[in-house]
């Protein structure tokens, strides 16, 4: 209780909270600094200080990502959201229901088409936002969908990993999306398309023993986690202290985990060149140009 809530009748009470949204500053869970949302936001979600990268949603990233911010959802298969009437404190059902209102998603994998300097992509976002990005059926069946597109239409296939793994609520159905996706991605390779994952924080669990771990080339986030089991539970099996920033993107890539840390503000670059690499295409410096004035 303040000032505001004992002395003030109720209409100036709500009028002051209308003024006043609750995200208004963001606390960096690395550094403390409070940055205001809309700077967040033009910074592509990575705090000015401590350029710790906070999570971004789905479709914010494919804006960045894509010329001119333009994309295509593609639409994927519908799959039974309770297959086994899961129930603990509240049904299953009913938290999908929650979190598809939260988010917008109808699950936690969002596929897009689109281009990148030019070049046509096919592109997989998770998002951590969605019952943290677990792996269940809807999720399995939108990356297999979205690599079979990039299959018949010949695009690269980039994917942004960020899950806790399988969900729990699926059981095996969930764990059989690991060997599903696996096919999905050697179908890509048979095909001779390149598959680009970029790792996020946190990957895994069973996505990093699936799909995450299978690419072409893995491109991890300033800071991401990125690992099977937690630290913690390592240390408790192993009894021994793991290393300082073990698990860490920038550990990884010193061990051979991971072949790159790219900062958020460099992907589009750097995926762009890689596109290229791989499928032999060559950029287009003018709608490279085109695109940063745009940003700027």
């Amino acid at each position: 209780m303040n000032w505001i809530t004992e002395s003030l009748p109720p209409k100036i009470r709500s009028f002051l909270k209308k003024d006043t949204p609750d995200n208004l500053w963001v606390k960096c869970p690395d550094s403390g600094q409070l940055v205001f949302h809309k700077d967040l936001e033009s910074n592509l979600y990575v705090v000015p200080g401590s350029g710790y990268h906070m999570q971004i949603p789905p479709r914010e990233r494919l804006k960045t990502l894509l010329d001119n911010g333009v994309f295509e959802e593609i639409r994927t298969p519908e799959v039974q959201s309770d297959p086994l009437k899961f129930r603990d404190i509240k049904r299953y059902s009913d938290r999908i229901k929650e979190y598809r209102a939260r988010t917008g998603n109808q699950d936690s994998v969002i596929i897009a088409s689109g281009k990148l300097e030019t070049m046509d992509v096919t592109v997989g976002v998770q998002d951590f936002g969605f019952q943290g990005g677990t792996l269940g059926m809807a999720a399995g069946e939108a990356i297999i969908a979205g690599m079979d597109r990039a299959v018949k239409r010949k695009t690269p296939f980039i994917m942004f990993t960020a899950s806790g793994g399988a969900r729990m609520q699926e059981g095996m159905f969930s764990l059989m999306q690991m060997p599903r996706t696996t096919i999905a991605v050697q179908r890509l390779r048979a095909a001779r398309l390149p598959y680009i994952v970029v790792l996020t924080n946190p990957t895994t669990g069973g996505v990093t023993a699936s799909y995450a771990m299978l690419g072409d080339i893995h491109i991890a986030e300033p800071g991401a986690v990125i690992g099977f089991a937690g630290a913690r539970v390592i240390e408790q099996t192993i009894r021994e202290k793991l290393p300082e920033g073990f698990q860490r993107a920038e550990y990884l890539r010193e061990h051979g985990m991971v072949d790159m840390v790219v900062p958020r503000h460099e992907l589009r670059s750097t995926l762009a060149r890689l596109c290229s690499l791989f499928t032999k295409k060559q950029l287009a410096p003018a709608a490279e140009s085109d695109h940063a004035v745009q940003e700027a």
